[in-house]
């Protein structure tokens, strides 16, 4: 038999055999709980109820509704302005409010961002890297439209059966306000002389009241422009008037034979969600009062 030479007690073969085997014994369990650890370290499921900031008007009418109030960090300040809420003002001043800048938003530490599609995607980049969870909405062009963001944010927010009982009411506005009876040609005259297209969702509700969209049998597409002249060169049998141009409040609008002018509250105009039921329901008083 072939003589080891001669290392020491800790140099010897048969030592070092019987280290690699002890370490061959330890590396198993000892990657075992690596893993785990790493597994401890991994994001985290995202919470039932979230904590949730709001950067868009027409999201922050739907949270309102469907999330607990503290559980909304802010609101956007659009919601503060009577003349750009789509909510109770007085109930969004109770919130906290932000400009949308992601220092604001840092500073409030949500869990969650909701704003419209048209979030600049260098600011929801900076959200998503300072951890942050991002979700947009873009604007509904049908009541159905309208009822899967209110699931969506329910949902987001840990409430469904909160965005169910407000699908419920938005369905129940529809209903009474819908006119089986002959539609009247209609015109909405909106903020800065424009008029909505005919794939617009209020032109689906002034359908369902029993109001025709005149501009769009006209072929006149959303947001385009109508002057005072061309309106009058073909009235229509009632004039929604939510704008404040200087043509929109012309003398002669009230003297136009067979046409009733009535004011209609641009607030209406900037979303759907819980809107929808003010929405249904001034548009088909407005029907039931023409004769």
């Amino acid at each position: 038999m072939a003589d080891y030479p001669s290392r020491g007690a800790t140099g010897h073969p048969v030592s070092a055999m019987r280290r690699r085997a002890k370490v061959r014994s330890i590396l198993p369990v000892a990657l075992f709980f690596l893993m785990a650890g790493c597994t401890a370290a991994a994001a985290p499921e995202p919470a039932r109820h979230p904590t949730i900031v709001s950067l868009n008007p027409c999201t922050d009418a739907i949270l309102a509704e469907v999330a607990e109030k503290d559980q909304v960090l802010a609101l956007s300040h659009y919601s503060r302005d009577p003349q750009a809420s789509s909510m109770d003002v007085s109930l969004a001043r109770t919130y906290g409010t932000t400009g949308g800048t992601v220092e604001e938003v840092l500073a409030l530490d949500p869990q969650v961002v909701v704003g419209g599609t048209y979030m600049q995607p260098a600011t929801r980049a900076a959200f998503v890297r300072l951890g942050m969870r991002v979700e947009t909405i873009d604007i509904a062009s049908s009541v159905d439209d309208s009822i899967a963001q209110v699931r969506k944010l329910a949902a987001l927010a840990g409430y469904p059966e909160r965005g169910e009982a407000l699908v419920r009411r938005i369905e129940a506005a529809v209903q009474r306000g819908r006119w089986d009876g002959p539609a009247v040609p209609a015109i909405l005259w909106q903020l800065g002389g424009t008029v909505p297209g005919d794939s617009a969702l209020v032109s689906q509700l002034m359908a369902n009241a029993g109001l025709a969209n005149q501009t769009a049998a006209r072929g006149m597409g959303q947001a385009e422009y109508l002057s005072l002249e061309r309106m009058l060169s073909d009235p229509p049998r009632v004039l929604l008037v939510a704008g404040d141009e200087r043509g929109q409040h012309h003398p002669v609008l009230q003297d136009v034979p067979g046409m009733a002018t009535v004011p209609f509250d641009p607030t209406l105009l900037y979303c759907a969600g819980p809107t929808i039921v003010r929405v249904a329901d001034r548009l088909a008083a407005i029907r039931r009062a023409i004769s």
